[in-house]
């Protein structure tokens, strides 16, 4: 066994706290932990070893803690896979991370069995519930005939140890691979700088294939913390959530955020307990702060960082509306530089591509010409644009990908957007480069609106304007198209690639 087995421990010190709780069904630490031993050996008699992939497709649920603890137990390592994913795109990250065994929820088996001819190999397949396909194994019955006793051959493969698969918005999306994990001394200064406790109760309710959730719920898990489980976010009941079972601590993308604060004001509840709203995977509109603040309380959190490099700065509370727009200053150990186009490090004020060395580094799996294009001289980059000021803040521009550059100057989407939400029709937007003859870009919005309000000639004259009066005159949009909702994935990260496609589907080109 390994050294440190934080759920061994819980379950000789707190056995009978419950560890995780999904509706009128909860499991304590002493029987997850069994649950766990269970899930490794019945992994281990299927041929799964140290190293080996166990791919799992669900939505968030009490197996899902037993596979993912099993696996870390036996020295497997969990992909998480993206629950939308469908026939091609699904066999392609199965196939790619070489999962030797494959987990799907209830909800996901017709999802993996419809994309098994495109599976390479041989694999295992394993139900979740009572639909049990034709050659696939039952969850049920495998842990049911497996030891509570921990596998004879159980190694460990330390916290965070992972593979998980990036959203993709340039070809097929790669696996940022930690297999490894990361040091426990980093994993206590994360939590420290969070100040998150034993006694917290946490909700996860964003998707669990997303890094951040499953990585909040990790902590929480070290801890000894209790985690509420919400299989698919949806507001109303994560609200009541919170109030039935005292959450203190969550995290979540804006956009879900949004819908909170929406929810709580059409119907409040009692959600005096959360401390803690842990906001990323996008930029935080302000005007979403100002409101979330107004309803909550001052519980807000903003974090920067990525899959491959985990959290590099945060913002606390008390800064949220002081510093509008920053997320945070860097985290210690982290080493940041802000490179211009000649390579050399920008001076404050000016925008530069964030680049980051520390010890959580991944690499992308089988992918050495991709993480070698990611990283220089030992420092990493996700392409995001980011400037500090002269207190240490970091201010994420934008993507790089998602720069539009017109009459050769460089514009960056998320702060138009952030003028744009900060009007009170607006319920979502996105800003995106359209061709242009003479300047070869131009600015176009593409906005959702809040109930009552009219998508007219007028609206789209009025939020011109608005943008004008907060952003210098070459930043405003040109043009505004409305639509009933924007593309965003279950993590809330707008999908731009699909909002753009329709503007330069006849140039041949995409910038």
């Amino acid at each position: 066994m390994a050294d440190l087995d934080f759920l061994l421990g819980h379950a000789e010190s707190l056995p009978d706290k419950p560890a995780v709780i999904l509706g009128d069904r909860s499991l304590d630490f002493a029987t997850l932990n069994r649950r766990a031993n269970r899930a490794a050996n019945a992994f281990n008699r299927l041929g799964g070893e140290a190293g080996d992939r166990v791919a799992m497709m669900s939505f968030n649920s009490i197996e899902g803690s037993e596979v993912g603890n099993g696996a870390r137990r036996l020295g497997t390592i969990v992909v998480p896979v993206n629950y939308r994913l469908r026939g091609s795109e699904l066999a392609y990250v199965l196939n790619d991370s070489a999962a030797k065994i494959v987990v799907a929820g209830p909800d996901h088996v017709d999802a993996v069995e419809g994309a098994r001819e495109e599976i390479e190999g041989d694999r295992r397949f394993i139900a979740v519930g009572d639909h049990v396909p034709h050659g696939w194994l039952s969850y049920r019955e495998l842990l049911d005939g497996a030891s509570d006793e921990p596998p004879a051959s159980a190694t460990g493969n330390g916290i965070g140890a992972s593979m998980i698969y990036t959203s993709g918005t340039t070809g097929h999306p790669k696996g940022a691979w930690r297999p490894h994990g990361v040091d426990i001394a980093n994993v206590l200064q994360v939590i420290s700088i969070f100040e998150l406790t034993q006694s917290d109760v946490h909700l996860t309710c964003g998707p669990g294939y997303h890094s951040g959730v499953a990585f909040f719920g990790t902590l929480h898990q070290v801890l000894g913390a209790t985690i509420v489980l919400q299989p698919k976010f949806d507001a109303d009941s994560a609200l009541d959530l919170i109030a039935r079972h005292g959450v203190t601590t969550t995290f979540i993308a804006p956009t879900l955020l949004q819908r909170l604060v929406d929810a709580q004001q059409q119907r409040p509840r009692d959600v005096s307990s959360l401390r803690a709203v842990i906001l990323g995977a996008a930029p935080c509109p302000f005007a979403l702060k100002e409101r979330a603040e107004a309803v909550f309380g001052q519980v807000l959190w903003e974090f920067y960082g990525a899959t491959e490099t985990g959290i590099n700065t945060v913002l606390r509370p008390e800064d949220q509306l002081r510093k509008p727009g920053s997320c945070g200053t860097a985290v210690p150990g982290q080493e940041i530089r802000l490179v211009g186009l000649d390579g050399e490090d920008v001076p404050d004020g000016e925008p530069g591509e964030l680049m980051v060395r520390n010890g959580w580094l991944a690499e992308y799996y089988q992918r050495p010409d991709a993480t070698g294009k990611s990283l220089h001289e030992g420092f990493f980059s996700v392409g995001d644009i980011a400037y500090r000021d002269a207190e240490g803040y970091y201010f994420i521009c934008d993507r790089r990908i998602d720069m539009v550059i017109s009459g050769g100057v460089n514009i960056y989407p998320a702060e138009i957007e952030a003028a744009l939400h900060a009007h009170p029709a607006v319920m979502d937007a996105a800003v995106i480069g359209v061709p242009d003859e003479q300047w070869g870009e131009s600015v176009k919005a593409v906005v959702q609106l809040r109930s009552g309000a009219t998508a007219t000639k007028q609206m789209e004259v009025e939020l011109i304007a608005f943008c004008a009066g907060r952003l210098a005159s070459y930043k405003k949009p040109r043009s505004i198209d409305f639509v009933e909702e924007l593309p965003r994935d279950a993590a809330g990260k707008l999908l731009k690639r699909k909002i753009r496609e329709p503007s330069w589907a006849a140039t041949g080109r995409r910038i």
